[in-house]
């Protein structure tokens, strides 16, 4: 994934819409990398865990219908990782 990727987006609040936008910008490092107590594993055991990475989208489109989508909300995001930019 990087910047400048188109994105579709399904929200619960408007299920039969689908928002557009593409991908703004990404993190420099997982999510556990800036918490103020990360995990450390010193046990030796390498087991994979899973890692988010923040991922900033720019939306596009009506802005009547933008002002539906709130922080928190439940959506599906896809990107179209085939897309150069």
């Amino acid at each position: 994934m990087r910047a400048g990727q188109p994105v579709t987006i399904v929200a619960d609040v408007l299920p039969n819409h689908t928002f557009k936008g593409h991908v703004a910008s990404l993190a420099p490092a997982t999510g556990s990398r800036f918490s103020i107590l990360p995990a450390e594993n010193a046990t030796g055991n390498f087991t994979k865990i899973v890692q988010r990475v923040p991922v900033r989208i720019a939306l596009e489109g009506d802005g009547a219908k933008l002002d539906v989508l709130r922080p928190g909300l439940s959506v599906i995001v896809t990107v179209n990782e085939k897309s150069p930019r």
